[in-house]
């Protein structure tokens, strides 16, 4: 699966639900995101279980700025509905593997469970 560019109307039904989704936001004027471009879309030809999104935040101003996302490119993973990444940085192609097998292998039961306790501590 090829990598698919969202808009911020779009960013809550890509990301939401079950699996695991890939999140790069860039700028076409930004040199690190343009080298990182062809690694995460060879990430996503290797992995077509997984969703890989682009956000191209000069035109989805609005969504990286109530993101956070101050700097780019910034990789963001979710699965099953949480947000479990969230890094600036172009990741060398290992560093991108090795980010996609540890969130395959997380245990979503148990961090949903310790979620849910840490919210329920807060409102305590």
């Amino acid at each position: 699966m090829a990598t698919t560019n969202i808009t911020g109307e779009e960013f809550n039904s890509t990301v939401r639900g079950e699996g695991i989704t890939l999140v790069d936001f860039w700028a076409s004027w930004c040199g690190p995101c343009m080298q990182f471009g062809p690694v995460y879309e060879r990430a996503s030809e290797a992995n077509p279980d997984i969703t890989f999104a682009k956000v191209d935040t000069d035109a989805e101003q609005g969504l990286a700025r109530a993101l956070g996302i101050s700097s780019i490119p910034t990789l963001m993973a979710f699965r099953d509905d949480v947000l479990v990444y969230h890094e600036a940085g172009a990741l060398p192609p290992k560093a991108l593997d090795a980010l996609i097998d540890q969130v395959r292998e997380l245990d979503m039961v148990e961090l949903k469970k310790k979620i849910a306790e840490e919210k329920a501590n807060e409102q305590g």
